[in-house]
């Protein structure tokens, strides 16, 4: 699971343009929005979009904020995702 937080991290950075902010500079666990990393309702959009074209996953609205709380609540959707497309 580190490898795929690594990567979400690097992807995250990527995706959202953040400048000031390196992909190890996140945190595992620190909240994506609000006093955490600050994303707002445009980033979800992108975090969507990513999780579609990077692993093939959609989430659902009511998914969304537990899926979307942290980097780490990401790769644990994805895994779990991938477990149940096996």
């Amino acid at each position: 699971m580190d490898k795929l937080i690594a990567d979400l991290k690097e992807q995250i950075s990527v995706q959202l343009k953040l400048k000031n902010i390196k992909p190890e500079d996140i945190g595992d666990e620190e909240p994506l929005f609000g006093a955490g990393l600050g994303l707002d309702s445009l980033d979800v959009l992108e975090l969507i979009v990513l999780l579609k074209q990077k692993y093939k996953l959609k989430v659902s609205a009511e998914d969304g904020p537990k899926v979307f709380r942290s980097v780490k609540s990401m790769a644990e959707h994805i895994i779990a995702k991938q477990v149940q497309n096996v």
